[in-house]
């Protein structure tokens, strides 16, 4: 949600007209108007004329994994975890760790192009609250707002994930949501302050971000419905928000840096799409046009590597078009294409194989090419 300050003599009451898309018990949710509100003591979600507490508190169909299910997978928020009751274990599991690293990694690439990053205390100090700020809040409440809103959907898919199974309530996933915004705008607010920034450029990069992820996830708009605004949307906003967090940190934020990574999103489009192998089920009854249903898998497979593999070959060319006029990196640009070289192999033997079985092992595989070939491109656009 658009991040909104509570003080402890008010209320907030935030009204949706969310049309429910239908019920866990074969019959559709009414499409009343939802009413949150957050007092100063606690935070209590009012569902009208509907049975989303009973969905949330349903019992997970035997499609639930074995208990044999991996704890590291459980706390990295993958598929494949174990099954557990443990509170703390399940908010961490709600905010998708293994989903933190890019972003931190987004930080690192905006603090190099820059250009004015210093190893001293005071630079490492602002760059790792930023990380946080990136990682742990803001993407763990996007990944939580978007388990909420996704828990119809997921009951389907993966019904032993927290919130369908009812292994946490709709309070504390509510009041987890609002904690993990606020805190990250406070830190955003706070990074302003010590770069001493006359225009809060961090805050409303954050406030935006976060608007820009309640929108992917909830309705109306719920941009995740169409492929290719949402996974866009998805990708921008793991690869261009947390760069640009990290640069304005340490210098300014310029227009041709926006475009380039606003260039390099698509690739982020591309590493959207291999999530939605997994969901065909659930969105096809949903009528989500994820591309695997809009396309099938065989042509969406190929959609999602050519975004992911022409991206970064176009940004190559652009390092090198720049040296041909003078003024460019060759060495940036071939180490860059060193780079998609390893990417292409584990497309081959994984993901193009099969990307529903292999969607994890070739992300594991894959990606550190491609978010070091991020820092190539940080590296080139800083000398």
């Amino acid at each position: 949600a658009i991040a909104s300050f509570l003080s402890n003599g008010y209320s907030l009451r935030l009204y949706s007209d969310v049309n429910e898309f239908c019920s866990l018990r074969s019959h559709s949710l009414s499409s009343r108007p939802s009413h949150f509100s957050l007092n100063r003591r606690r935070l209590v979600v009012r569902a009208a004329d509907t049975d989303t507490n009973e969905a949330v508190g349903a019992k997970a169909p035997d499609t639930a994994p074995s208990p044999s299910g991996s704890s590291v997978n459980q706390i990295l928020g993958i598929k494949g975890a174990k099954q557990e009751t443990d509170k703390w274990k399940i908010r961490v599991q709600l905010t998708k760790p293994v989903t933190w690293p890019p972003l931190i990694w987004g930080v690192v690439c905006g603090a190099a192009a820059s250009g004015n990053f210093h190893w001293t205390l005071d630079d490492v100090a602002k760059s790792v609250l930023c990380m946080i700020m990136s990682g742990p809040c803001l993407t763990g409440y996007t990944q939580t707002i978007n388990d909420w809103y996704d828990r119809e959907i997921d009951a389907i898919n993966e019904p032993y994930r927290p919130i369908p199974s009812g292994a946490i309530s709709e309070n504390e996933v509510i009041t987890q949501i609002w904690v993990l915004l606020l805190a990250g705008l406070a830190l955003a607010g706070t990074l302003d302050v010590l770069a001493g920034h006359d225009f809060p450029v961090i805050f409303y990069l954050a406030l935006g971000g976060s608007l820009l992820s309640y929108i992917y996830s909830a309705p109306p708009l719920k941009l995740k419905q169409n492929g290719w605004i949402g996974n866009f949307a998805l990708g921008a906003s793991y690869i261009s928000l947390p760069w640009w967090a990290g640069q304005a940190l340490f210098g300014t934020l310029t227009p041709d840096i926006i475009i380039l990574t606003l260039l390099y999103s698509i690739a982020g489009l591309g590493i959207a799409i291999v999530n939605d192998f997994k969901s065909i089920e659930g969105d096809t009854k949903m009528g989500l046009q994820s591309l695997p249903v809009a396309f099938g898998i065989e042509t969406a497979k190929w959609i999602c590597v050519g975004a992911i593999d022409l991206t970064q070959i176009s940004v190559a060319g652009m390092n090198q078009s720049c040296y041909l006029l003078g003024s460019g990196k060759p060495y940036y640009a071939l180490a860059l294409l060193g780079l998609i070289a390893p990417q292409v192999f584990f497309q081959f033997k994984y993901f193009l194989r099969d990307p529903v079985k292999y969607d994890v092992k070739y992300q594991a595989s894959a990606q550190p090419f491609l978010i070091m070939g991020l820092l190539v491109t940080a590296l080139a656009t800083s000398h």
